[in-house]
């Protein structure tokens, strides 16, 4: 039964105001207390979802002393901006060559081949029982915590707190938020110990508190699920988490390709999808003159370019799929795809990364939205480049006899603007649209 806000909120509101005498955890730097009555009703909201997850209202109202707004996280929606103004993730608002840095890679690379050696007996577990090879458990650990050396500078419960109220996911958040207090009740953190990411996100694989409950794995047999302390449980839940979001044992992630002449990036993504086989005899060759191997020929692949025209192109396999679903980002899946790679002893990408302006998620934005208005059927107006918006942009630019690159370039919207507006101006001068 839900709970009137007004009976339960003179705790909360006390234990809020209390903010100004607490230690320097819980007073965050640049945390910035606005509309703070709307803040604390919404969370006064949530003590009946605590409630019937076994929070004591003891937890609740310590986990909240002093929780304010912070605004400094990225994908929050604030008051008077628009949504292509929200603070972007590095996944979106960085170019293919500066997310997937190969100075950054290859010192990532060299750490992870000494991992692979100290955990060799883990790994080689890993792998027989939940069927994920050790290199690519490793790559979800570097990518996300860089071996453990990043550590997470956020309350876990202000993060998530924030992103409900104010992020552009705000029920994915709440439900997470419930969690994370769940935590704090079960005792698998204390509240000086739950640091996480701006999105919640903790331990050495970063795993949203109720990932933690669904997903992570005791592989050291203390009895306990320990993804910040212990490596084989963090590795191995990560494992666990790729299995469950579907791994192909035996598959790779993908590999890097030649195209051949006359195929473009404007046929990236899964709707094009096809046998590996199917590609070959289409003269897609892998790069650096090696062979698929035969195991994979029947696999489902799809042509995937970052960058457009502007960098590598690559046939991804359903694993690929699969590592995006732990980060819904090319870069990221990609990145961890080509870290397992070197780990396991494989090179660099054989076609480097061309300098390219990457436009604002505004610019971004209008690009989709003006395809949108010609017929074109972009997925989703979100200003993030992703695979069908790349694969639009190179269909627009064949049909109007632009150089195919797919990607969105002032150029580009430029263009666009130019088509819109000799459009408009023939439709009122009565010659009717110029398509």
């Amino acid at each position: 039964m839900r709970i009137s806000g007004l009976g339960r909120l003179a705790p909360l509101a006390l234990a809020l105001a209390m903010a100004a005498s607490l230690p320097p955890l819980a007073r965050m730097p640049e945390v910035v207390a606005q509309d703070g009555d709307g803040f604390r009703r919404f969370l006064e909201e949530l003590w009946p979802d605590a409630q019937a997850q076994g929070v004591s209202r003891a937890t609740f109202d310590a986990a909240l002393r002093g929780v304010a707004l912070d605004l400094t996280l990225p994908d929050l929606l604030l008051p008077g901006k628009k949504e292509s103004d929200a603070k972007g993730q590095a996944e979106f608002t960085r170019t293919p060559a500066e997310y997937l840095n190969s100075g950054y890679l290859a010192s990532l690379a060299g750490q992870g081949r000494a991992l692979l050696a100290k955990y060799r007996d883990v790994l080689d577990r890993i792998e027989r029982e939940i069927g994920v090879p050790g290199p690519v458990v490793l790559a979800i650990w570097g990518r996300e915590s860089a071996f453990g050396s990043h550590h997470s500078p956020h309350y876990a419960i202000q993060a998530l707190a924030t992103q409900a109220y104010l992020g552009r996911r705000k029920e994915l958040f709440r439900t997470e938020l419930v969690y994370a207090l769940k935590m704090l009740q079960d005792g698998v953190r204390t509240r000086e110990t739950m640091n996480a990411s701006w999105a919640g996100a903790m331990g050495l694989v970063q795993f949203m508190p109720s990932e933690y409950y669904t997903l992570a794995y005791d592989l050291d047999g203390d009895g306990r699920k320990d993804i910040w302390g212990s490596v084989p449980d963090a590795l191995a839940s990560a494992a666990n988490q790729l299995r469950a979001k579907g791994w192909v044992p035996g598959h790779s992630w993908g590999y890097e390709v030649r195209l051949p002449v006359g195929m473009s990036c404007r046929l990236e993504g899964p709707p094009s999808a096809r046998p590996l086989r199917e590609w070959a005899k289409l003269g897609v060759v892998r790069a650096r003159g090696r062979q698929f191997p035969d195991q994979a020929l029947d696999a489902e692949a799809f042509i995937l370019m970052p960058g457009g025209a502007h960098g590598p192109a690559f046939l991804a396999l359903e694993n690929f799929m699969v590592i995006k679903r732990y980060n819904m980002s090319d870069l990221y899946a990609l990145f961890v795809g080509d870290l397992s790679d070197r780990i396991a002893g494989e090179g660099t990408f054989e076609t480097p990364w061309a300098a390219v302006r990457q436009l604002s998620s505004r610019g971004i934005e209008e690009v989709q939205q003006r395809l949108q208005e010609r017929g074109y059927a972009i997925a989703k107006i979100d200003g993030k480049a992703g695979m069908n918006t790349r694969a639009l942009i190179g269909a627009y630019q064949q049909a109007n006899g632009l150089k195919v690159d797919c990607w969105p370039s002032d150029a580009l919207l430029g263009h666009l603007r130019k088509t819109a507006a000799a459009e408009k101006a023939a439709v009122k001068g009565g010659l009717g649209p110029l398509r």
